[in-house]
């Protein structure tokens, strides 16, 4: 495999990363909307002030509602009273391979051996309700994967999560957690949390404390495959967990592995269509190192891809309303790729890129994967 490139280093005070956490955790503010900001004012404390204006501008009447500096210096102590640390985007220490995938987390709280995350990662993920053999493969190969130097990565979900962690415990595993890296979740996985934290690393997007919901966790699986070179699918029903994972594999361009299986089992009728799809028919090691043999990283710099996110170009301010109101005619339920709104509303991308970010801000637009966004 090709060596990696460097990563893009950036130098922040205290202050800075402070007000980073703050920006990220303020409201409305997403990963992607977070890059827009701090490419276009070069600095979290200058994208903070500009906060309420924007929103403001995108049609919210309330204010939005931002973190204080107090509130900040709260999360990262209830963070190192745990063992814990916050690791931003930019800095040493924040996989890399992470920061190309689209709208990756820019912050993880992180408690454990950082050093993982520097490593050669595959994921592993799996049905909940797994087989008795399905769950004795996932151990095996995740041991497998190991001792071959590759650090498993999962969810920490019962079934082939919980068997893949704990085959490879020995060698190194990161459990990507949908709550707060102090919550236990689920309960029987108490003690595998416990001894993860102690002998390979937990990672979370989210403050310490946060109970996991529904909608988090598909959030916690695109975090599992932008941290690996591929995702290995073991047991999967249809519209299953697993399967979202795998999707957030191929858009990050990641290779998807899959278990073949018995088609009398619905478990395996998700893998198998997995392989009808392309993916790469896994029954040993053998097939992943095969396919990952000469293969190259999918890295990028750090907002790289946010062509548009500098200011705007000069217009009036009658022309930015006309602008505005153009583009929410053009907006509906349904997501569209902002590719599309570009040509259909004969807009300049930073124009474009900054009423999509008033509208976001304003609580009134969501941002999909594939580059698309919709009203809420």
């Amino acid at each position: 495999m090709k060596p990696a490139p460097q990563p893009y280093l950036q130098t922040f005070d205290d202050a800075e990363r402070l007000d980073r956490l703050r920006l990220i955790r303020a409201e409305n503010v997403g990963p992607i909307t977070y890059r827009q900001l701090l490419k276009r004012y070069g600095s979290a404390a200058d994208a903070l002030e500009a906060l309420p204006e924007l929103a403001k501008r995108g049609g919210r009447s309330k204010p939005i509602s931002i973190p204080t500096r107090a509130d900040a210096e709260k999360e990262r102590a209830a963070t190192e009273a745990l063992g814990g640390d916050l690791l931003i985007e930019g800095q040493a220490g924040f996989p890399t391979l992470l920061s190309a995938a689209e709208g990756s987390p820019p912050i993880l709280s992180i408690r454990g051996h950082a050093h993982l995350l520097a490593k050669r990662c595959i994921g592993i993920v799996g049905a909940r309700n797994a087989s008795a053999v399905g769950v004795r493969f996932a151990r095996q190969i995740a041991r497998d994967l190991g001792e071959a130097g590759f650090v498993v990565v999962s969810g920490l979900a019962r079934g082939i999560d919980g068997a893949a962690h704990t085959g490879a415990l020995a060698t190194g595993t990161i459990a990507v957690v949908a709550g707060g890296i102090d919550v236990i979740y689920p309960p029987e996985h108490e003690r595998l949390q416990a001894e993860i934290a102690d002998r390979g690393l937990l990672v979370s997007e989210m403050p310490v404390g946060t109970r996991p919901l529904g909608r988090h966790f598909p959030r916690r699986n695109r975090i599992i495959s932008g941290l690996s070179l591929g995702v290995l699918v073991v047991e999967a029903a249809p519209k299953s967990g697993s399967l979202i994972t795998a999707r957030f594999a191929l858009e990050q361009n990641r290779e998807v592995f899959a278990v073949p299986g018995s088609p009398l089992d619905p478990r395996c009728q998700g893998t198998n269509n997995l392989i009808r799809q392309g993916a790469v028919l896994t029954e040993t090691i053998d097939d992943i190192l095969a396919a990952l043999s000469g293969s190259s990283p999918p890295l990028a710099e750090p907002g790289e891809a946010m062509a548009g996110a500098a200011p705007a170009a000069n217009m009036s301010e009658q022309e930015l309303d006309r602008a505005r109101r153009f583009v929410r005619e053009k907006l509906g339920p349904t997501p569209v790729e902002v590719d599309e709104l570009i040509r259909q509303c004969d807009l300049t991308a930073p124009i474009l890129m900054t009423i999509l970010l008033e509208l976001e801000l304003a609580g009134i637009l969501a941002r999909q994967p594939g580059n698309r966004v919709s009203l809420i």
